[in-house]
């Protein structure tokens, strides 16, 4: 069976993320349409010969044959499309941020589940290897009961031109909703939740900086993003009764192992 989905966008977040995969599984996915406001010279590429591009949005809604609709636009955005999308009888797969607001989202999965449809933000990071070394790690039971586990997504980038932007555009909503996505895919909604989030390379811009720590029980869960840390640091630490584990990735711009695995 072949599944025919349809793009909304053809940016870096389609063409990095979402089209190499799908087209490297042709027996399964059929890329029927790509719509973008105004053409571009990559549709030229071999490998998207047998897409169809247009700039008529009510094209690609209008095809029986297509099932699902990736929206791949900009955050503010992607309530419009989706909800468009979800009108015309399409199930929806919606980049990350899924929405700006609650509200939104909220919205979304009603009108999904009103037409038996599917509505789901797209958590490519649950397959990150480092992740699912972890995720192993504290799912073996080898740890004892979890205490802390501690996330860092961090970079070294201490020079920020000035690009204001919502809040959307920031770090809390570009990386955080994979990083936090992570913990709650491991243990499930938190009691409660504490947060820092700060802009500090420059201050016109939204939040590069960020601090969530997520609680259940006894049990913290630390996630961090910051880009001025200059020193490769763990991307989980994960601290249990019994075991520890640290497992290191290495930033992929240096000729070292992509990651390391510890534990004690």
């Amino acid at each position: 069976m072949t599944l025919h989905c349809a793009f909304i966008g053809f940016g870096k977040s389609t063409t990095r993320y979402h089209l190499p995969y799908v087209l490297n599984r042709k027996d399964t996915w059929h890329v029927a349409h790509i719509f973008r406001r105004h053409a571009k010279p990559e549709e030229q590429a071999p490998q998207y010969s047998h897409i169809h591009f247009t700039s008529d949005l009510d094209e690609v809604l209008g095809d029986p044959q297509v099932k699902l609709v990736i929206v791949c636009t900009h955050a503010d955005s992607h309530f419009e499309y989706a909800k468009r999308a979800l009108e015309a009888g399409k199930s929806v797969l919606v980049e990350k941020p899924f929405t700006p607001t609650l509200a939104e989202a909220k919205v979304l999965f009603e009108l999904a589940r009103s037409k038996g449809l599917t509505v789901t933000p797209y958590q490519n990071r649950r397959f990150d290897s480092c992740f699912l070394t972890a995720k192993k790690a504290i799912e073996s039971g080898k740890l004892g009961k979890i205490v802390e586990i501690e996330s860092h997504f961090d970079y070294y980038r201490p020079v920020a031109e000035t690009k204001p932007g919502l809040p959307q555009d920031g770090a809390f909503y570009g990386l955080g909703v994979h990083t936090m996505d992570q913990i709650i895919s491991l243990f499930g909604r938190p009691d409660h939740i504490a947060y820092d989030i700060r802009s500090l390379r420059n201050k016109a811009n939204p939040d590069d900086t960020f601090e969530a720590q997520l609680f259940y029980g006894a049990l913290k869960a630390i996630v961090k993003t910051s880009h001025l840390v200059k020193i490769d640091y763990p991307k989980f630490i994960v601290h249990g009764t019994k075991r520890f584990v640290c497992e290191i990735r290495y930033r992929s711009t240096r000729n070292q192992p992509e990651s390391e695995h510890y534990a004690w």
